[in-house]
């Protein structure tokens, strides 16, 4: 790889808006907040709006839509049984 054209990649906090939850990765993101995280060091703070701890697919709080056919649909519109 090249020299100089690849973004500083370092560890950054993400913290979840909605539920409070923190975990540690890396990142290319900058961020003016800071936070001192459980190992005592002191890591840049980005805040997101959602992540795996407040997204339903992984709560397991998602809403499935049954998949009738046309048909079906019809039917139950406008009241005609089999």
């Amino acid at each position: 790889m090249r020299n100089g054209i690849h973004p500083d990649y370092h560890k950054v906090v993400f913290l979840d808006s909605a539920t409070g939850y923190k975990f540690l990765s890396a990142s290319t993101k900058h961020s003016a907040e800071t936070i001192e995280w459980e190992d005592g060091n002191t890591y840049p703070l980005i805040r997101v709006e959602i992540s795996c701890d407040s997204h339903p697919f992984y709560t397991g709080k998602q809403k499935f839509t049954q998949a009738d056919g046309r048909v079906d649909r019809f039917n139950k519109k406008y009241g005609f049984t089999k």
